[in-house]
């Protein structure tokens, strides 16, 4: 106690010190109110340092903070981070070779664990347990080298552990199957038709790809064969390799979780298919004894393994997607729901950025489906990439009445008001727990590129200022600086195909309101001037868009945005009308007409 006391009271004097000196006054200068005024925040402070173990910078920082929110400069709050994307050590674990290395040898010490081990009077080298150790490292290294070597499989170190995790999981359910049968003193047939056959199929395939999950059906169905009878091993690879196909293929873009059991219910039939053809169900039994109830015990139950299998998948995703930081088609859908509360509140404080986000999403899911990009992500991320707006609705002009808040600020505010909706969006998707890739395209979508408008307005006004200046009307002091820095966002560029699909259709969308009467090759013009001005300026060159992907955007933008700015016809007149009214009623009509052009091009 006597410590704890004497290092808080050298901790006071301390920080009295360390606030003088930033203050640039001797420590005996302070005066008695301003340090009485600090020593709450000293002692809140003090004590969130003792329970969290801040560092020493940390309760500097909180000095500084202090000391500006004092001088009005700040509002003594930290903007919240979001520590898992931007963490460096994070990021390289995540690409590093070297914790592959460690689940390779974990994966094949556990298959070793699970089949090696595993003793039956039928089985592949039922004699010898140093032989099917051999067998299954041999078989184990030749499956880790083909995942190491493709690049369709190259993927980071959490999803290589859920595939190799899902491997070794199925083969639990294997082993566990297998020894019921053996309990129960079962036919051997039930070997083949009990074991869940596209678990780890249907996993892979859902959160890693097509490319993982058919990698998947290909080790189970090597590692399941060591743990059946001699006579059923080629049977067990054709059908674990078949099912597993099937899974992958029922699967490729699930959307709806009822599609896993449909997905389930497949599999299952198609086990039952597979052991009909190789006679593992024989339906002359049913004139034994008890052979009808054995016949359709065997008939039902791949189906009803099948459909188990989707429902256990189904329950097992959502648990899965938060272990490995892994996002759905499934939960993307679920995302969309535009009764979000800032949805809510950007369509009611800023209606115009509400609908624009919706023409973004559009555009930005057309185009993603066009070259293969994850589409749903893409319409889910562009419903959120403006909220920051929500902070300063009325300083965008989509959000703007009759006054524009920009005609009393410099170019160089307005240009800081604008960008800061960047960072304003970031740290409200942070508080609201949005998915991380909703906050990396947040952070991406203007990348670093320029604040054109006002930039260009800045110039204008530097030269105007010069020019005064040689006519002899203004002091040559007066001419502002301007600084391109200033007018650039703070980036990062993109570096995904969605966040840059959704860059590309943020710039399209807002650009293609100053269309008059849009023509296609005015649209097609347009378009393609934004998305290559983009290019040109490096925009893209963090994302993996090639050329031909890019063309294949540029026209899809160009099909959505004629679309969507379509003619209207013109409707007859009533009859009955006397000549005066008809008169009149053409001219209302129109004014109307060149009303309603002149507004649906400011829209």
């Amino acid at each position: 106690m006597v410590l704890s006391y004497c290092y808080r009271y050298t901790m006071v004097i301390s920080v009295r010190d360390a606030l003088a000196s930033l203050r640039g006054i001797e420590s005996d200068d302070i005066h008695g109110r301003q340090l009485i005024s600090f020593l709450p925040h000293l002692l809140l402070s003090t004590s969130f340092s003792f329970i969290s173990n801040l560092s020493f910078m940390g309760f500097i920082d909180v000095i500084k903070r202090w000391r500006l929110a004092n001088k009005g400069m700040s509002s003594g709050k930290k903007r919240r981070t979001s520590t898992a994307s931007e963490n460096a050590v994070v990021g390289s674990m995540q690409r590093s070779v070297w914790i592959k290395l460690l689940i390779y040898p974990a994966f094949t010490a556990l298959i070793c664990l699970i089949v090696a081990f595993y003793r039956s009077d039928h089985t592949l080298f039922h004699v010898s347990g140093l032989r099917r150790g051999l067998l299954c490292i041999i078989v184990s290294a030749g499956l880790i080298l083909i995942y190491h070597t493709r690049q369709t499989l190259n993927y980071a170190n959490e999803k290589v552990a859920l595939v190799f995790g899902g491997i070794a999981f199925h083969l639990v359910l294997v082993r566990i199957a297998i020894h019921i049968i053996d309990v129960n003193a079962w036919s051997a047939d039930y070997r083949i038709l009990l074991p869940p056959l596209a678990f780890a199929p249907m996993i892979a395939s859902v959160l890693c790809g097509r490319h993982a999950g058919v990698f998947s059906a290909l080790s189970v169905s090597l590692f399941g064969a060591m743990l059946v009878p001699v006579d059923d091993v080629f049977f067990f690879l054709i059908t674990g390799l078949i099912t597993g196909v099937v899974a992958v293929v029922l699967t490729r873009s699930v959307r709806r979780r009822g599609s896993l059991l449909r997905a389930g219910f497949y599999v299952g039939l198609t086990a039952f298919i597979l052991a009909l053809a190789f006679d593992k169900i024989d339906f002359s039994e049913m004139m034994q004894g008890n052979g009808l109830s054995v016949v359709l015990g065997k008939t039902l139950l791949p189906v009803s393994i099948g459909l188990l299998t989707g429902m256990l998948v189904s329950g097992l995703l959502p648990a899965l997607e938060s272990l490995f930081a892994i996002t759905t088609n499934i939960s993307w859908l679920e995302l969309s729901d535009l009764n979000h509360k800032l949805l809510r509140k950007l369509q009611l404080e800023a209606p115009g950025t509400y609908h624009h986000s919706m023409v973004v999403a559009t555009l930005a899911e057309s185009a993603a489906e066009e070259v293969g990009a994850n589409a749903a992500m893409c319409r889910v991320c562009s419903y959120f990439h403006d909220i920051g707006k929500l902070s300063k609705p009325e300083y965008f002009i989509e959000n703007q009445g009759d006054r524009n808040p920009h005609d009393t600020l410099t170019p160089t505010m307005s240009a800081i008001v604008i960008i800061a909706h960047v960072k304003d969006g970031v740290d409200m998707a942070i508080k609201h727990k949005l998915n991380p890739k909703i906050v990396e395209v947040i952070r991406e979508h203007h990348g670093d590129s320029l604040v054109q408008y006002f930039y260009h307005k800045a110039m204008e006004q530097r030269d105007d200022m010069a020019k005064k200046v040689e006519g002899g009307l203004e002091n040559k002091e007066d001419i502002p600086e301007v600084d391109r820095k200033n007018f650039r966002y703070p980036g990062p560029c993109p570096i995904s195909r969605e966040s840059a699909i959704i860059s590309l259709a943020d710039a399209v969308e807002s650009a293609s309101r100053s269309l008059k009467k849009p023509t296609p090759e005015k649209i097609r013009n347009l378009v393609n001037e934004i998305v290559m001005a983009r290019v040109t300026d490096g925009q893209l060159d963090g994302s993996d868009l090639a050329m031909s992907d890019i063309k294949k955007i540029c026209k899809s933008f160009a099909s959505t945005i004629r679309s969507m700015m379509h003619s209207r016809i013109n409707y007859p007149k009533e009859d009955g009308q006397n000549k005066k009214g008809s008169k009149s009623a053409s001219r209302a009509e129109k004014k109307d007409k060149k009303e309603a052009v002149v507004e649906k091009v400011k829209a």
